[in-house]
Formats: structure tokens, C-alpha cells, sequence
């Protein structure tokens, strides 16, 4: 599936911004060092026509992005890795720029911005891809950010981000997101930034009492490979998106609360565990009883530092949860409870820590490394970064999409966009495993 390219070019942040600005990875960056690109796509309703796509809606788009660029420099940067010597680090000098992608596609914006199961290739079309790193004797140099925009003339337009990992998590890249959506809504002035939304750049803040910085960067380096891989295609699957609302919310509270009172019981708790549960169901077969089942997802760490860091603290900031349980145990009759105490015990064994959220972080990269091959099932997103409410002056995305479930074996969960209080995931599965899936989800979600 294509999209036909109408331009590409580069946005550079003023020439009277700073003229470098370079920022350490620290250990909480230097896990995502390897891992690959996040991808977005945001679908807007925005029945326009080609003519006015490109004369008015892409120069509004760039105006703005390089306004919002001015005070997210790094996105505008490059990672540098050291080939010999020395940590990795965040780089942004003048004339450094981030990639622009202007695209037009006649398929139909309805199918793409539906529930039901979609192919997931043909998503593709619209994901940016990151500029190709440059590789020297010294180091790899590693673009940050791409970004692009398609028009589905008479229909909608799709904005697609690509970010490398490495630069900044999602409480990061939302942030941003939505600083360029208010700037470009309200016409472009700089001053419509919210102050509590400007990037707080101070990497000093971060205290490393552990030598986690050192430690983590001598896990790291030992693996091979420093470029993101390219995909593959075709991946074979089928993405479909699930509503879990209110109601169903307080049902499985009430359900678990009768029969573990004592658990720690929130929406995504009773959300992740059901999908948990149900996919075992659904991917049963051949897998022995016995066999491990891990349930991993990230905690934003910023408030839960000592000191705290402030919310609008650039790059990442994430602890490892990880929740386990077995095969037989998530298969049967009380699957779900078994998930639900499982993910429960790990939320309080780690975000609840009274040794503090980075007890045992020495040993976060090893753990996930081992768990690489295993039956590993995570979460991709956060509820608590809502996209559904950014609005670049079109009004609020029709729908929401996170192409990188594709490669791994996470869920992408948030807010619904229809249901206050209510929650929704999409699954990129192998289409017999999302069609079991679904049966499942849904005659779970009818009983309990």
C-alpha cells in the first residue's frame, strides 16, 4: 500500500536559537538505546481538498513545527554514538532538522479509522521513516524524529510521528505533540506554549546515587548493533481495536474486589489483566502448563524520584514492571484473577516501593533481556497521555494509532475518544489469534 509523495523537506528550528545544545543519556535513555522507532498515526477528520491541503493546511503545518522546534531542540538533534570511547549523548547544533513528509492517498480513510480488523500493512503508507544514520570511524550519528503528513482528499488527513526510543518517552513525545498542535491551532504564536508545557532540560536533577549510568552503559554497549533494523514485510497480521468502558470498568472492579479485597484494583490493572488472560486463552495450543508468562509495561518515574523530577522533565524517565505468572494458571477458570494479582503485586513491588521505585534497577536490562524469545505480552501507551484531545484546529483525532504494536508482542492502550472514563487497546495478532481473541474478550467482558 502506497502513498503517493508530493514533498519532502527539512524544517530547522531559527538560526537564533542556541547554537548547541547537547544532553548525556543517562541510564533511563540508554535502555532504549537498541530498541525500535515508536511510530503514531494520528487520523484527523478534515473533508479539504488537495489544492487546499497543500496551500494552506502543509505551510500552516511547517510554520508551526518550526515555531514548536525552537524549545524541543533535541527532537531537531541527533543521537551520537561513540564508536571507541565515551557514553552516548543528545546533540542538536545549527542546522540540524527534522524530516517533513508530505504524502497524498486515495484509500479509504473510513476502513483505516474503524474498530474492526484492518491489515496491518496497510498502515505503513503513512509512518514516517527516520533519515538513515551516518556511520564514521568516530561514531553513528542517529536522526530523532521524522514526521508526515497525508491527505485523503475530501476525507481526513493523517499526521505520522517516528521517534528513536532513546531521545524521549511518551510523556516526552505527547508533550510535544500537542505544543505543536496548540501552535498550529492558534496561528503560530510561541507564546501559546503553555509554560508548564516547555521541556525541562536539567539532566544534573537526575541523581544517580547507584551508578546506574555506568552500569546500564556497560550492559548496553555489549550488544551488537547500534542502527534500528528496517521491518519486514508482509507482517501477516490483523490490528483490531477493543472499548473496555466505565461499566465494564466497575464490574471488574466489583468482581475482584469480592474475591481479593486486599489487591490494588485501578482500570488499568482490571483492563491489562483481562487482556492478559484472554490472549492466553486465545494463543493456547501447544504451550506447555508450565511455561513462564510475562506481563511488562512502563512506569513513569518522574514524580517518584528523590528528589522528583517535574513533569515536563525531556527524555525518558521509566521504571520496569514486570508481573509473572504460568501458562496453565492464565489459561483456566480463574485466568483473569490470577492476572489481576499477578500485574497487582508487581505494581506494588515496584511503583509502590518503599525502598523507592529504582530498587533493583540494576538489574532491569538483564531481566528484559531474558525474558527476549519468551512469552512476553506488554503495553504500549499510557491512559495517562491522552491524544485523543489534541487538536491542531481540526477538532480531535478521529482515530489513534500506534504502528509499532506490529513488531513486538505489545497492546497499545488509552483513553477512549467516545467514552468518558472508558479505555480502548488495539492487538496486532495473526488474524486466526485476533478473531479467537476477540470471542473471548468478548464473552469475557458478557460473564464477569
Amino acid at each position: 500500500m502506497a502513498a503517493a509523495v508530493l514533498d519532502r523537506c527539512q524544517i530547522q528550528p531559527s538560526p537564533d536559537t542556541v547554537t548547541e545544545l547537547i544532553l548525556p543519556l543517562l541510564h533511563f535513555d540508554i535502555t532504549w538505546l537498541y530498541f525500535h522507532p515508536v511510530q503514531r498515526l494520528l487520523f484527523f477528520h478534515l473533508p479539504c481538498s488537495r489544492r487546499h491541503f497543500i496551500e494552506v493546511i502543509v505551510p500552516d503545518l511547517k510554520s508551526s513545527l518550526l515555531v514548536t522546534l525552537n524549545h524541543f531542540l533535541p527532537l531537531a538533534g541527533n543521537i551520537v554514538h561513540p564508536i571507541n570511547c565515551g557514553r552516548p549523548f543528545s546533540r542538536f547544533v545549527i542546522g540540524d532538522s527534522v524530516s517533513f513528509t508530505v504524502a497524498e492517498c486515495d484509500k479509504d480513510f473510513k476502513h483505516l479509522t474503524g474498530y474492526h480488523p484492518r491489515l496491518s500493512d496497510e498502515f505503513y503508507a503513512f509512518v514516517p521513516e527516520l533519515p538513515p544514520a551516518k556511520i564514521s570511524p568516530e561514531d553513528v550519528v542517529l536522526p530523532v524524529l521524522a514526521l508526515q503528513a497525508t491527505l485523503f482528499p475530501d476525507h481526513g488527513v493523517c499526521l505520522g510521528f517516528t521517534n528513536h526510543h532513546a531521545i524521549g518517552d511518551a510523556s516526552t513525545i505527547v508533550r510535544f505533540i500537542k505544543s505543536w498542535a496548540s501552535v498550529n491551532r492558534f496561528g503560530g504564536d510561541a507564546r501559546l506554549i503553555d509554560d508548564k508545557s516547555l521541556p525541562f532540560y536539567d539532566r544534573t536533577s537526575v541523581s544517580d546515587a547507584g551508578g546506574l549510568d555506568a552500569k546500564y552503559w556497560e550492559l548496553v554497549r555489549r550488544t551488537r548493533g547500534v542502527v534500528p533494523r528496517r521491518f519486514s514485510f508482509p507482517f501477516n497480521k490483523v490490528r483490531a481495536t477493543f472499548l473496555v468502558r466505565r461499566d465494564d470498568v466497575e464490574t471488574l472492579k466489583a468482581f475482584v474486589a469480592r474475591r481479593r479485597p486486599e489487591m490494588h484494583i485501578t482500570a488499568f490493572t482490571m483492563t491489562c489483566a483481562l487482556v492478559w488472560a484472554c490472549l492466553v486463552r486465545a494463543e493456547a495450543g501447544s504451550v506447555p502448563d508450565d511455561e513462564p508468562e510475562y506481563f511488562c509495561f512502563a512506569a513513569d518515574c518522574r514524580g517518584r524520584l528523590d528528589p522528583p523530577l517535574p513533569s515536563t522533565y525531556f527524555g525518558n524517565c521509566l521504571a520496569l514492571v514486570k508481573a509473572q505468572s504460568r501458562h496453565g494458571l492464565l489459561k483456566g477458570k480463574e485466568g483473569f484473577l490470577v492476572a489481576a494479582e499477578s500485574i497487582g503485586v508487581a505494581i506494588q513491588n515496584t511503583v509502590y516501593n518503599e525502598k523507592g521505585i529504582l530498587d533493583g534497577a540494576e538489574e532491569w536490562p538483564t531481566e528484559f533481556r531474558n525474558m527476549i524469545g519468551k512469552r512476553l505480552f506488554g503495553v504500549a501507551g499510557s491512559p495517562r497521555f491522552d491524544l485523543y484531545d489534541t487538536d491542531y484546529g481540526w477538532g480531535r483525532p478521529r482515530k489513534v494509532e500506534s504502528a509499532s504494536i506490529d513488531t513486538d508482542t505489545s497492546m497499545a492502550l488509552g483513553k477512549s475518544r467516545d467514552f468518558d472514563d472508558g479505555l480502548e487497546f488495539t492487538l496486532s495478532r495473526p488474524k486466526r489469534i485476533l478473531d479467537a481473541f476477540a470471542a473471548i474478550f468478548t464473552e469475557s467482558i458478557r460473564t464477569l
